[in-house]
């Protein structure tokens, strides 16, 4: 995540280093995702997350997938 503020395509707002929620639809259940890094718009809310972080989320996700419960909540850790 880089540290410098970068203005939001949607709205023009300021993003800024922050945290948001992933959640994927499986089919047969959903995973959530708590505290990820990503850059967070100020005024609209729109965030974005970075190349390293997405991977980690896959890998979460195919995790999840193979766990094949109907919730499954964690909290984001860098592997």
């Amino acid at each position: 995540m880089t540290g410098k503020c970068e203005l939001c395509p949607d709205c023009g707002g300021t993003k800024h280093p922050g945290q948001t929620t992933f959640t994927v639809d499986l089919g047969f259940g959903v995973i959530v995702v708590r505290n990820v890094p990503a850059l967070v718009c100020e005024q609209c809310g729109a965030d974005w997350i970075d190349d390293n972080v997405a991977s980690r989320l896959e890998t979460l996700v195919s995790e999840a997938r193979q766990r094949q419960r109907q919730v499954d909540v964690a909290a984001y850790q860098p592997a």
